[in-house]
C-alpha cells in the first residue's frame, strides 16, 4: 500500500492527518481544541443575544462575566492549537495508545449527552471475548446509579443508547454494538489498525506523546558496606533498574539512587579492626579478600572484648569528627564494597549513582533545626520525636544521646529530591517490611510543607521475600543467606548445562553460546522475579526458571529468536524490510492476523498501567501472551513457502513477513524494559 494521508474529522469538523505524523497526543489535543471552539460559539451567540438593549438593562453584570470568560477562552484556545502544531511536528513517530483515544471519544461522547452530570465515569477497557468487539466502554451502568441517587430514573441501556447516538465521527470505530443491560461494544476499523502497524514499522517502537518531561528519582538495590550483597538484595536491584527503564524509555530525566548504608557505629569497630590487622593500610592498600569474614571478626571482637568495643567507639566520634586518617580507612572499608557490589551490578547489567547515608550527613542538622522552629518536635526521655497526623508511631529524628537515626537520614533525603534534584516523582523500591516506616516519613514530610501529594508523586513500592522450593526464606543448606553472586553464578553454569542438553553447542560458534549462556542465566533470573506481582512472596527455582515452557524468559528469548530468524531464512535483508514498511500494507484479513496485530498495539496501554501501578508483572503477562498470539498466526498463516524438494524459498508474504517484524521489535523493546538482553541466535 502506497503511503498516504488519512484524515480524521470530529463532530465539530476539526480534521487532522494521520502518515508518520501522527500521534495519541495530537488526538487528545483535537478534541480539546473542537471543545474550546464549541464552548466559545456557544458563548458568542449568548452574547450576541445579550446585545439586546432589554436584555441589558437586567443582564449587564451577567454579560461582563461572560466576556471575561470568552477572551480566556480564546486565550485557551490559541495555546491548543500550537500546542497542537508542536504535537504534529515533532511526536508523529509516538505509538498510539488506542484505549486513551477512545477514552477521549466516550468522553467527549458523554459529556455531549448529558452535559449536567458531573465527573460521569469513564470506563474503556479491552473486551475479553473477541467475538464481541475490540474495546468495550462501560459507562452506563455507574452513571444509572449516578442519575438514581439524584433522583433521575433512567436505565443504563437508554443511557448507552444516547452515548452512541453523540460518539464523534472518527477513523478509529467500525461500529458499536448494545449488549446486556448496557455494555457498548467497539469494533475497530482494520485500515486504522494497518496504519498504525505501519507507522510502527517505519519509526520502530517510539514511547507514547509525553505531555511533560518529569523528574524521576527512584531509590533501590542499596546494600550495606562491609557486607555482601545476598539475595534479599536481588529484588529490590532488578525491580528498581526496571521502573528506572521504563521512566527512561517514557521520556523522563531519572535519577538512579543506591542509598547505601554507609555511616554509623559498625564503622567504629571495622576501623579498629582494620588498624590491628593492617597497620600500614594509610601507606599499603590492605589485602582483604573477604569483607564479610573481616566483618564477622571485627563483629566478634565488638561483642566479646570490652577494650576493643571503647576503641571503637572512639573511633566512631574520630570518624564523625572527619579526621583524616579515619576518613581514609572508611574509604578503604567503603571502596572494598563498592568492588563487589559492581561484580553483581555487571552481570545484571545495573546503572545506578551512590548516595549513601553520608552523602546526607550534613543536611541532618538543618531538617532538625526546621521540624524544631516550625513546632513540630516533641521529647520524650531524652529522644526528639516528631508525630504525623494520622500516623500510631513517631520519627526519632535525635536520639537521646545526640546521634541522628535512619528517621533523620530518610527526612534528609526526601528533602534532598524534592528540593535540590526538584524530582516530580519519588520511589522507594525496599522489602514491604519497610512499608510503615516510610508512611510515616512521606506523612512527616507533607507535614512540614514538603510537598503537596497531588502535585508531586512519593510512593513506597514494597515486595515480599524470595523463598526457597521449601516456601520457607531462601538460605544456603547452612542456614546462611544465600549470598547473590554465589546465585549468579549458579545460574550461569544451569543455563550452559540447559543449551548444551538442546544441542546448542554444536550450533554456534564458543562466542555466542556465552553470549546465549548469560542471556538466559540473567534473563531467566531477572524475569523470574518480574513476573510475579512484586508484592507477593516468590518461590525461587532455577528449573522453573530455566524451563522453556510456559511464562518464563527461556520460552521468551527462544520465541523471540525463532522470530527473528524467518527473515534471515528466507534470505530477506533489513534494508528490503525497511523498504516494504513504507509501501506494503499491512492486510489483517485473517483472524490470527486481527488478533496479532490488535495486540502488538496494545504496548502503549500496558506502559501506562505500569506506569500508573507500578506493577511489572503485567508486562511480562503482555509478552507472554504475544509470543504465544504470535505462535497461533504462525501456525495458521504463511509467511514464507518453500520448495519441499529443494528448500528454496518459493514465496515471501511480505505483509505477514512485516508483522513478524512489528512482533518482535515489540517483544525487543519489551526486553529492554525489564533488563533482558536477548542475543540474535540461542
Amino acid at each position: 500500500m502506497k503511503a498516504s494521508n488519512v484524515c480524521i474529522t470530529n463532530v465539530f469538523g476539526f480534521g487532522f492527518l494521520i502518515n508518520g505524523d501522527f500521534s495519541a497526543a495530537s488526538w487528545v489535543m483535537s478534541f480539546r481544541f473542537s471543545s474550546g471552539e464549541r464552548e466559545i460559539k456557544l458563548l458568542q451567540d449568548e452574547i450576541e443575544r445579550l446585545r439586546d438593549p432589554q436584555e441589558l438593562n437586567f443582564m449587564s453584570s451577567q454579560l461582563d462575566e461572560l466576556q471575561e470568560e470568552n477572551s480566556r477562552l480564546k486565550y485557551r484556545l490559541n495555546i491548543l492549537k500550537r500546542s497542537l502544531q508542536e504535537e504534529m511536528s515533532q511526536n508523529g513517530k509516538a505509538m498510539l495508545n488506542i484505549n486513551q483515544c477512545l477514552q477521549q471519544i466516550f468522553g467527549e461522547a458523554i459529556s455531549t449527552a448529558y452535559p449536567g452530570l458531573e465527573n460521569a465515569p469513564l470506563m474503556v477497557t479491552l473486551n475479553q471475548q473477541a467475538k464481541f468487539g475490540d474495546y468495550q466502554c462501560n459507562s452506563a451502568m455507574p452513571m444509572a446509579q449516578m442519575m438514581k441517587a439524584k433522583g433521575q430514573k433512567v436505565s443504563p441501556r437508554e443511557i448507552a443508547e444516547k452515548i452512541v447516538q453523540n460518539i464523534p465521527n472518527n477513523e478509529l470505530i467500525e461500529r458499536t454494538e448494545i449488549a446486556g443491560p448496557g455494555f457498548i461494544n467497539v469494533h475497530l476499523k482494520r485500515m486504522f489498525v494497518s496504519k498504525l502497524l505501519s507507522n510502527l514499522l517505519v519509526n520502530g517502537v517510539q514511547p507514547p506523546s509525553l505531555k511533560k518531561k518529569k523528574k524521576v528519582v527512584v531509590d533501590f538495590s542499596s546494600p550495606n558496606i562491609a557486607k555482601e550483597m545476598h539475595v534479599g538484595h536481588l529484588r529490590s536491584t532488578i525491580i528498581g533498574d526496571s521502573m528506572c527503564r521504563l521512566f527512561e524509555f517514557l521520556g523522563n530525566e531519572v535519577l538512579r539512587l543506591n542509598h547505601v548504608g554507609d555511616w554509623g557505629t559498625q564503622f567504629g569497630m571495622l576501623i579498629a579492626h582494620l588498624q590491628d590487622k593492617f597497620p600500614n593500610y594509610l601507606s599499603v592498600s590492605p589485602p582483604i579478600g573477604d569483607l564479610q569474614a573481616f566483618y564477622k571478626a571485627s563483629k566478634k571482637r565488638f561483642d566479646e572484648d570490652e577494650e576493643f568495643k571503647k576503641r571503637a567507639y572512639q573511633c566512631v566520634v574520630k570518624l564523625q569528627s572527619k579526621e583524616p586518617d579515619f576518613i581514609k580507612a572508611w574509604n578503604l572499608i567503603c571502596d572494598v564494597s563498592r568492588n563487589e557490589f559492581q561484580k553483581v551490578y555487571n552481570c545484571l547489567d545495573i546503572r545506578i549513582e551512590e548516595r549513601g547515608e553520608s552523602y546526607y550527613q550534613d543536611m541532618m542538622t538543618v531538617v532538625v533545626k526546621e521540624f524544631e522552629e516550625k513546632g513540630l518536635v516533641q521529647l520524650d526521655e531524652g529522644r526528639k520525636i516528631v508525630f504525623a497526623p494520622g500516623q500510631s508511631i513517631p520519627l526519632t529524628i535525635v536520639k537521646s544521646d545526640g546521634g541522628y537515626t535512619y528517621d533523620t537520614s530518610d527526612l534528609a533525603a526526601i528533602k534532598n529530591r524534592l528540593f535540590d534534584e526538584k524530582a516530580d516523582i519519588i520511589i522507594y523500591v525496599t522489602d514491604s517490611g519497610q512499608a510503615v516506616h516510610f508512611q510515616v516519613v512521606f506523612a512527616a514530610a507533607q507535614l512540614i510543607g514538603w510537598y503537596d501529594p497531588k502535585v508531586t508523586r512519593v510512593e513506597h513500592a514494597g515486595f515480599g521475600v524470595v523463598l526457597g522450593e521449601d516456601k520457607k526464606k531462601f538460605k544456603t543448606r547452612s542456614g546462611d543467606t544465600v549470598r547473590l553472586m554465589d546465585l549468579l553464578e549458579e545460574g550461569l553454569k544451569r543455563s550452559m548445562d540447559k543449551l548444551k542438553e538442546k544441542g546448542r553447542d554444536k550450533v554456534l560458534t564458543p562466542e555466542e553460546l556465552l553470549k546465549a549462556q548469560r542471556a538466559v542465566a540473567f534473563g531467566c533470573i531477572k524475569y523470574a522475579d518480574l513476573s510475579h506481582n512484586r508484592i507477593n512472596d516468590y518461590i525461587f527455582s532455577f528449573d522453573k526458571m530455566l524451563d522453556d515452557r510456559g511464562n518464563t524468559a527461556a520460552y521468551l528469548l527462544y520465541a523471540f529468536t525463532r522470530i527473528r530468524s524467518i527473515a534471515r531464512l528466507a534470505n530477506i535483508q533489513e534494508a528490503t524490510l525497511h523498504k516494504a514498511a513504507e509501501t506494503t500494507e499491512v492486510l489483517l484479513d485473517h483472524e490470527k492476523e486481527w488478533k496479532l496485530g490488535k495486540c502488538i498495539l496494545r504496548f502503549p496501554e500496558i506502559l501506562q498501567k505500569i506506569t500508573d501501578d507500578l506493577l511489572l508483572h503485567t508486562l511480562c503477562d503482555y509478552l507472554y501472551e504475544l509470543a504465544t498470539t504470535f505462535t497461533e498466526f504462525y501456525d495458521n498463516c504463511y509467511c514464507v513457502e518453500k520448495d519441499r524438494q529443494t528448500g528454496e524459498v518459493v514465496k515471501v508474504n511480505m505483509w505477514r513477513m512485516l508483522i513478524c517484524e512489528a512482533t518482535a521489535a515489540v517483544m525487543a523493546k519489551g526486553f529492554d524494559i525489564l533488563g533482558i538482553n536477548p542475543v540474535q541466535r540461542m
